[in-house]
């Protein structure tokens, strides 16, 4: 449920917002009470002002420094879903396992596949997530973002460039807010099934038990990053408090303590080692976002 009233805080901790629970802190975080609400802040916002919109923070590193300028939040903030004539309507904020369990009540087929990405529907358009063979932007129709001057415009799914893992966009700053899902028609208890299949698949083959990002990495064509890493020895490597998960070796798992530069040294790790032995050269998957703290080095690609 959307916030009743706006949120403004200063000098927010992040690690609280993302899934590996790592991370400094946001100049401020925005948490609007909606979408006329998050209109009316752009506009006021400076034009210099660096913004980021983040969801559940499911495919988010946040490093130590933390993040200058604005970082605007998602989650349970423009929740709406349902049904707009035959297309299903969700809004940015709504999680990809309710969006699920939507489409499986309303007897429509196709969208069983967004039970496995744990993140938010903006997130899943923003980098065209995917899981078991299907991609989020295979079933969009159109779609509105919002832009820097709280502009709203909507355009039909044929004005994005969609591939592996992104979306090019048609103009610069501008942040997904909704979008309208085509679905072919189905059968409720068939689609209920397949998700619990689904679910099943996801807890028997990934460390949902410790925090984490999901994949590091993209699957290179006609390959799997996770083959590729097991087989370079890689599984339970531990840099401070971040291990290569020992049950899904594309999984990075916080083990107690990590921080964002620990995880980063692994992820650089697990690159170069698959590389030197695999001469295969992993594509990052997971989105880095801010600054090193001071005194750390950095850590070049």
């Amino acid at each position: 449920m959307s916030p009743t009233t706006p949120k403004l805080l200063l000098n927010e901790p992040l690690a609280r917002y993302t899934s590996w629970r790592v991370g400094g802190r946001a100049d401020q975080l925005y948490i609007p009470a909606g979408l006329d609400d998050l209109s009316v802040f752009l506009q006021n916002l400076d034009a210099a002002e660096p913004i980021n919109f983040i969801g559940l923070g499911s495919n988010l590193l946040v490093r130590d420094g933390g993040v200058r300028g604005t970082v605007v939040l998602m989650h349970n903030v423009l929740t709406a879903l349902k049904m707009d004539g035959e297309f299903v309507y969700a809004e940015a904020g709504v999680t990809c396992a309710k969006l699920a369990k939507f489409c499986a009540k309303e007897a429509l087929r196709g969208g069983e596949f967004f039970a496995g990405i744990p993140g938010t529907v903006g997130g899943a358009l923003a980098m065209n997530a995917g899981c078991y063979g299907s991609e989020t932007w295979n079933v969009v129709k159109r779609v509105t973002t919002i832009n820097r001057s709280g502009e709203l415009n909507t355009r039909d799914a044929a004005a994005f460039i969609p591939s592996y893992r992104h979306v090019e966009m048609p103009v610069a700053d501008e942040w997904f807010v909704a979008a309208w899902l085509g679905l072919a028609k189905g059968d409720a208890y068939e689609s209920a099934q397949k998700i619990k299949e689904l679910l099943a698949k996801r807890l028997a083959s990934q460390p949902l038990n410790l925090p984490s990002a999901g994949s590091t990495f993209r699957n290179p064509a006609g390959d799997y990053a996770a083959r590729l890493i097991e087989a370079s020895g890689l599984k339970g490597y531990i840099i401070g408090g971040a291990q290569v998960s020992e049950r899904h070796a594309n999984f990075i798992v916080n083990v107690g303590g990590a921080t964002a530069l620990d995880i980063e040294l692994l992820i650089k790790h697990m690159r170069d080692t698959v590389l030197e032995q695999q001469g295969v050269l992993l594509q990052q998957e997971v989105k880095v976002l801010g600054e090193l703290s001071l005194g750390e080095l950095e850590v070049r690609e």
